[in-house]
């Protein structure tokens, strides 16, 4: 028979199953919360996620700070099913205030990095869909990614403890974005043994996914969002929109970028993304780095980290983290991966705002002056 739990008293089934059965048993699906969230001076970026493997019987979580060139973070997870109704992992909860609109990150004092906060995050916008991702694995037939993720560009308010000391986050000084996807998704647990593993530095592969909130000069705003997959000179997945605050979004049809990466950690240095508009017309938007290094990933078990990866079984709970003194240092770039959550400035025309900026440049890629020797995960 199938499980009941708590939220199967609730008006929201869409099939003829409980809640606790999801609608297949790859062991891939997920559901992810996140959050990238800055001062806009740069002085302090903090990230935060939930991940739920429904058919791993885990869920996990990370929350960290990157300040200048260091590095904080904690990460947790947990045997699902032995509390299916509660949204958190070890010191990490998630609330939402106001559907669509206002959520809560809370972290609570903890024995690894002396870290620990209480945040608000409300929509400057409508949350927004991005076109769903949906990939075959290069060889073979499996799906390796069905995956739907909406994000929303938001003020932050609240509180940060870091080494006992406060600081108060007030809307006016923070930014930042959030967001939520579910499906079946790309990297999650060790691929099984007996089985084909695709290995990516063989390619020459390239992703960046960047939410930019923009603000004219009479106070209206709106944002260009894209996410861009391209492997040994093929596109294999663009999602692009320009988000309008009446909930509207108009689709872009491709991107052409000119941008500078350091040869040394491959950091975002800056440069331009021009928009294919349709009908000829483009968009080009001037980004710029606001921080020393952003947020990297790594740490977040994004493609893995020391042996770990996200969705593993650690047991019924599970508690770990580390802190590091310059991220920056093209060794330690290499532990905790180039992915990273770069704070950027935007500007198009006499628009100006803000963004995240994640990208991966892997392999050779002669027009950044970025050689194949140097590449790394």
């Amino acid at each position: 028979m199938q499980k009941l739990v708590p939220a199967d008293e609730l008006l929201y089934h869409q099939t003829p199953e409980t809640f606790a059965t999801i609608s297949q048993a790859d062991i891939a699906w997920t559901e992810k919360l996140w959050g990238s969230l800055f001062a806009r001076d740069g002085s302090i970026q903090l990230d935060v996620g939930i991940g739920k493997y429904h058919n791993r019987n885990v869920i996990d979580m990370f929350a960290g700070i990157s300040r200048g060139k260091e590095q904080l973070t904690v990460r947790a997870s947990r045997q699902l099913d032995a509390d299916p109704e509660r949204v958190g992992v070890g010191p990490l909860d998630y609330e939402v205030l106001e559907p669509l609109r206002k959520v809560r990150f809370v972290l609570q004092e903890n024995d690894i990095v002396p870290i620990r906060f209480d945040l608000t995050i409300t929509g400057v916008l409508p949350p927004f869909l991005e076109q769903k991702d949906s990939q075959r694995e290069p060889q073979g037939f499996r799906v390796q990614s069905d995956l739907l993720r909406y994000h929303q560009a938001s003020t932050v308010s609240g509180e940060i403890w870091i080494d006992g000391k406060r600081i108060e986050v007030r809307d006016e000084e923070w930014f930042g974005f959030r967001d939520h996807s579910w499906g079946v998704r790309m990297d999650v647990g060790e691929p099984a043994p007996d089985v084909f593993k695709h290995q990516r530095l063989d390619s020459n592969f390239l992703l960046t996914w960047s939410p930019m909130w923009l603000q004219r000069p009479d106070g209206t705003s709106y944002e260009i969002h894209h996410y861009l997959q391209w492997v040994d000179g093929a596109v294999t997945y663009f999602s692009g929109f320009e988000n309008l605050p009446d909930g509207t979004q108009r689709p872009l049809q491709g991107l052409r970028d000119e941008l500078k990466y350091d040869p040394d950690n491959r950091r975002l240095l800056g440069g331009t993304l021009t928009f294919d508009a349709g009908w000829g017309e483009t968009r080009t938007i001037e980004i710029e780095p606001v921080s020393d290094t952003g947020f990297h990933l790594g740490t977040g078990l994004y493609f893995g980290f020391k042996g770990q990866r996200h969705g593993q079984w650690h047991g019924a709970e599970h508690l770990d983290g580390e802190r590091y003194d310059d991220v920056s240092e093209a060794n330690t770039a290499r532990e905790v991966h180039q992915l990273r959550d770069c704070v950027i400035r935007c500007r198009e025309g006499d628009a100006v705002g803000y963004g995240i900026f994640e990208s991966m440049v892997i392999g050779e890629h002669p027009r950044y002056g970025l050689t194949k020797e140097s590449s790394f995960l």
